[in-house]
């Protein structure tokens, strides 16, 4: 399947040749593809305030933005409008099984799966992403534009990045199943032939800011540095306002005493990647089972793990939304497979331990026993 997503190459080709390096346009690399949902499905979604969602409308006044949940007077009576609907993964099961399509790529690096409803000459204007991205067309038509250009200086006073100078040297018109990839940073405009549903597999890239400033974070609830500052030595001064030498000197030696090492930064990066994002909430079960039902059912049924729930493991560690988890070692290999596959339907050899996570798993809402077909 994968090699089809990827016009036959194999994925390791695809790594090498293309990934963060060049575009690639991929005619029918689904075929039959029409996307996941039509377009009263997804303007229904903008009305809920649990989905995140966007309406772009370019007019004769310039760029407009407005944020979901969205109501029927929102929408333009005319002119071209468009509407953007994130984590449509965490939303649809065959939204998280279009995004797992791409499960050559880690995990940590997979974000989520937008889709662009638009009407005919809707689009949000050229921009570039600072991410990897996958362009799948569903419904209808879009031309595409992209360029490799240097210049990413941005409109001002307009509520979306939107490329003041941009010079498109390729152009495709992308149909129901087409596909193109585009490496970070590289300028494109979409816009809409007629009615048009497009989905975007967006990767997660975090910036050395944000990194370094989550993992200060980790650290300073692992530290535990001993002393308090100390001048025994002090001299009477005659510039108090003065910041001694000797006092930065003492300071420095202190704080040279904050070490990390390889685990800590695995550790940061499992809790950190697994992190649900702010708006994510999980429901319990609807019918509630004691640990032995539960046992019961998950034999006949198997597990699954919800579309929300974010599970990763390094080593011999494992995280599930955002904590760090002890899996007993004679149950490793089956976590690890409920971690790639988010489904375990053999659970006859796993510990009491690990029967016990499994069921306050389910309890909290992170996982679900599977459907019977």
């Amino acid at each position: 399947m994968t090699e089809a997503l990827l016009g036959g190459m194999k994925p390791q080709q695809f790594l090498d040749e293309y990934w963060q390096k060049k575009p690639l346009l991929i005619r029918n690399a689904i075929p039959g593809f029409q996307g996941l949902l039509t377009p009263a499905q997804a303007k229904e979604l903008t009305a809920d305030e649990d989905v995140e969602s966007r309406l772009v409308h370019a007019g004769n006044d310039g760029w407009d933005m407005i944020n979901g949940p969205l109501r029927k007077r929102d929408f333009p009576r005319s002119g071209p409008w468009t509407v953007l609907i994130q984590g449509l993964n965490l939303l649809l099961e065959e939204g998280d099984a279009l995004l797992r399509q791409f499960s050559f790529i880690p995990f940590t690096r997979l974000d989520d799966l937008m889709v662009s409803y638009a009407t005919d000459g809707g689009g949000v204007g050229p921009h570039f992403d600072s991410y990897d991205v996958f362009l799948l067309q569903g419904l209808g038509q879009r031309r595409w534009q992209i360029s490799a250009q240097k210049d990413l200086t941005l409109l001002d006073d307009v509520p979306l990045k939107i490329l003041k100078n941009f010079s498109p040297t390729q152009e495709w018109i992308l149909n129901p199943g087409d596909m193109l990839y585009l490496p970070p940073k590289y300028a494109h405009n979409g816009t809409a032939i007629g009615e048009c549903m497009t989905y975007s597999i967006g990767f997660r890239a975090p910036s050395a800011r944000e990194l370094s400033s989550a993992f200060l974070g980790f650290l300073e609830e692992k530290l535990s540095l001993e002393g308090l500052y100390t001048d025994p030595d002090l001299r009477a001064t005659p510039t108090p306002a003065r910041i001694p030498d000797e006092m930065a000197v003492r300071v420095a030696e202190m704080l040279s005493r904050i070490r990390w090492a390889q685990r800590d930064v695995t550790e940061f990066l499992g809790q950190y990647l697994s992190e649900p994002k702010a708006h994510v909430f999980f429901d319990p079960p609807h019918e509630e089972l004691s640990p032995a039902a539960f046992k019961r059912a998950a034999l006949t049924n198997g597990l699954r793990l919800d579309l929300r729930t974010q599970m990763l493991y390094a080593g011999g560690k494992f995280f599930l939304n955002g904590e760090v988890v002890i899996i007993p070692a004679a149950d490793a290999k089956a976590f690890r497979r409920l971690a790639n596959e988010r489904t375990l339907s053999e659970l006859k050899s796993l510990s009491q331990t690990g029967w016990d996570l499994l069921s306050d798993w389910y309890a909290d809402g992170f996982l679900h026993l599977q459907q019977k077909m």
